[in-house]
């Protein structure tokens, strides 16, 4: 099934990230508005029933200028009229109580003590009345604001409250639109400069990235932000820095392997005819001949298998181990003749392994491991190497330790990495590579046990290890 990419890496204005964010602002401003009305609303309701106490409060104050506390009909009406209700009570502490009152007040529909009102009380009373459409005259009871000892009981219409309560809804509506809207905008530019911008650019430069990873021009330029955007940047570069330099380094071990390929027959042809003279050389009565051919002629099939063997390590296939059992102290002891003979002797080399010890594993293997980590102590100025190996919950723990000045930072850095963990110049760093892929091989790790400048110390672990106290001597 095909599957194709996108044609673009930008979002529409629609589906982008800025306006997701544009709506849930605006939404949850609202919700907080919401929030906010009920309370409001309420407390709207209940100011209006305060202040037409205080307007009937002050309607009855014209009984108190004529004797029998009687005004005339017409006066009564226009206060009344005045206060908004059909009729009014005042009770003083210790006095009659003074009336305001039409002909024919109709019954009340509900009563409303604001003296024990409570909060959640006022606004489920408010909403009721918001959702009553049938007109009701409500019988409201609370204390004057000119005078708190006076208890006012005031009559009224419900609808012009319910009116009022309806347009103050409709003005808080348009002032929260206005708000979110206004914050919205000012969060959404923002949030458009600091994040939605700079993730816009990362996301254009991962698509180019992806494009042509090879290409330097496609790099991430890194700002100096000290926020996550800037440190998701940095970190962005990096990545794409070492991504570069894997897939470099990937081209040169492809190219590697092309050239192992065309070489590898004529150098099979070049060390048959070296095998050739070697075998000759080994039917010599000299002595001295006889001494060196075996190794000489070692040397040369290892070599033989060396070129096939770094073919399949260009091309990301190590040769499975062919395991065997054989003393480990006896590979030591070839292991430092051959170091001794590529280093011109210039290190003592120690081997200080118990002969009890049998390893199961592929000799040729090991002798390229242990070779390869005596070239290296040798090459780097050491004096001494020893080769030390103990047995560790039934496991094989061999150690090469030298006395040489140590590893440098860079070389620790990249330790095992081809053409970065060398610790000379010229050097490719393959070997450091290839034989921790032939430890790995076995099931076992290699690992830096320690580096200072008095010396540097390479542990193996090979697992699969028999021991016996009378190898030698069964042989």
């Amino acid at each position: 099934m095909n599957q194709t990419a996108p044609k673009s890496g930008r979002a529409s204005i629609l589906s982008g990230l800025s306006a997701r964010l544009l709506a849930l602002i605006v939404a949850f401003i609202m919700l907080s508005e919401v929030l906010i009305y009920a309370p409001s609303i309420a407390r709207f309701r209940a100011d209006y029933f305060q202040g037409r106490i205080a307007a009937a409060h002050l309607a009855t104050l014209a009984l108190e200028a004529t004797p029998d506390n009687m005004v005339s009909e017409e006066l009564k009406n226009q206060l009344l009229d005045h206060a908004g209700a059909y009729a009014v009570i005042i009770a003083n502490p210790g006095e009659v109580r003074r009336i305001l009152t039409r002909e024919m007040p109709p019954r009340a529909d509900a009563t409303y003590d604001l003296r024990r009102a409570a909060f959640f009380g006022l606004i489920a009373d408010a909403f009721m009345t918001l959702a009553e459409s049938e007109p009701r005259v409500l019988r409201i009871i609370g204390l004057s604001p000119k005078d708190k000892e006076v208890v006012v009981e005031v009559l009224l219409d419900e609808r012009p409250m319910r009116t009022a309560m309806i347009d103050f809804s409709w003005r808080i509506l348009a002032l929260s639109l206005v708000i979110s809207f206004l914050t919205a905008a000012l969060v959404y530019l923002s949030l458009q400069w600091l994040m939605v911008r700079p993730l816009r650019q990362i996301t254009q430069n991962m698509i180019l990235f992806r494009k042509a990873p090879e290409n330097p021009a496609n790099a991430i330029a890194p700002s100096d932000r000290r926020d996550e955007i800037g440190i998701a940047q940095r970190e962005l570069a990096a990545m794409e820095k070492a991504l570069r330099a894997a897939l470099n380094q990937q081209a040169r071990l492809a190219a590697l392997g092309v050239a192992v390929t065309k070489i590898n027959h004529d150098l099979r042809n070049i060390l048959a005819s070296a095998r050739l003279v070697s075998d000759r050389l080994a039917d010599s009565n000299d002595p001295q001949v006889k001494r060196v051919a075996p190794t000489l002629l070692a040397s040369i099939d290892r070599a033989v298998a060396l070129s096939g063997q770094t073919l399949d390590y260009a091309r990301d296939e190590p040769p499975p181990p062919v395991r065997s059992h054989f003393p480990l102290a006896d590979l030591g002891e070839e292991v430092g003749r051959i170091v001794g003979l590529l280093t011109d002797n210039r290190s003592t080399w120690e081997n200080a392994v118990d002969p009890a010890i049998l390893v199961d594993a592929d000799r040729d293997q090991m002798f390229r491991v242990l070779v390869n980590l005596g070239r290296n102590a040798a090459e780097a100025g050491a004096r001494r190497i020893r080769l030390a190996a103990a047995m560790v919950g039934g496991d094989l723990t061999i150690e090469v330790g030298d006395d040489g000045p140590g590893l440098p930072a860079k070389a620790r850095d990249n330790l095992f990495q081809p053409f970065a963990g060398s610790a000379r110049a010229g050097g490719t760093g393959l070997g450091l590579a290839i034989a921790r892929d032939l430890v790995r091989a076995h099931g076992g790790e290699m690992i830096l046990a320690a580096t200072s400048p008095v010396g540097t110390t390479f542990r193996i672990v090979v697992p699969g290890v028999a021991v016996t106290g009378r190898h030698r001597a069964a042989q």
